[in-house]
């Protein structure tokens, strides 16, 4: 008589392969799928080789599909809108500014020449693209007369 196994994806009970004794997953595609993240996931946590050739492997991936993600979104709205819904909840839930984007500088005009103190604000929101979020301080104004 054979013995069962009980699928630690699924929970069903399964007859193991004749070559596989300890077999701990059924052979449906789903429990299949469940077994290689759950492997893949344990060798990143303790495997430093393989965690480094899975960073350089995606790295170069991004690299030769750098617009990948910006054709995603716009071939599928729907993913668009909630990732937009939810990044509101996120952010209504931090209690924190608008999000900073690359490169947009909303002021009135042009800053004026002087010196500025440049320093951390700690309780912004987030930042994009490794930017800084500061507070500027104006220590003394120009002594050019206005034109």
């Amino acid at each position: 008589m054979k013995s069962t196994h009980l699928c630690l994806a699924c929970g069903n009970a399964f007859v193991p392969l004749r070559h596989v004794p300890r077999q701990r997953y059924c052979s449906s595609k789903a429990c299949q799928r469940a077994r290689r993240r759950d492997w893949q996931r344990t060798r990143l946590r303790i495997d430093s080789d393989y965690r480094d050739n899975q960073a350089r492997a995606q790295a170069k991936w991004r690299a030769g599909h750098s617009t990948y993600w910006r054709e995603y979104r716009a071939a599928h709205p729907a993913y668009r809108e909630r990732n937009r819904s939810m990044q509101r909840l996120r952010n209504a839930r931090r209690n924190v500014r608008p999000i900073a984007k690359m490169g947009v500088i909303s002021r009135p005009g042009p800053l004026g020449s002087g010196f500025y103190l440049l320093s951390h604000a700690d309780e912004a929101g987030v930042a994009k693209m490794n930017a800084w979020t500061v507070h500027i301080a104006v220590l003394s104004a120009s002594t050019a007369p206005p034109t």
